[in-house]
């Protein structure tokens, strides 16, 4: 188990590449625009196998063909370094 992210200069990158901090809360939201439900549905089984062999399960949401991802670490209480590395994953993808 990790603790919580003590270094921020980790989310820099995250930031950069669209995700945000999430207001009132220890957590960073993106939201993921595909063209069409099949292409969103597509990316959320793949990250959902990551998600899985990590142990880490994100907050998402699908409408359409956009997809809602929050990531928090709730063992914690905030984020962790887990949360850093599903959300580049999920870039990745």
């Amino acid at each position: 188990m990790t603790g919580k992210l003590e270094d921020r200069s980790a989310l820099d990158p995250l930031l950069a590449s669209g995700w945000s901090l999430v207001e009132g809360r220890d957590a960073i939201a993106k939201t993921y625009t595909f063209r069409n439900f099949v292409e969103a549905f597509g990316w959320m089984t793949r990250a959902a196998l990551i998600a899985e062999k990590m142990n880490h399960h994100p907050e998402w949401s699908n409408v359409y063909r956009t997809v809602e991802v929050t990531l928090s670490s709730h063992d914690v209480g905030g984020l962790s370094e887990r949360d850093v590395t599903l959300a580049s994953r999920l870039d990745a993808l």
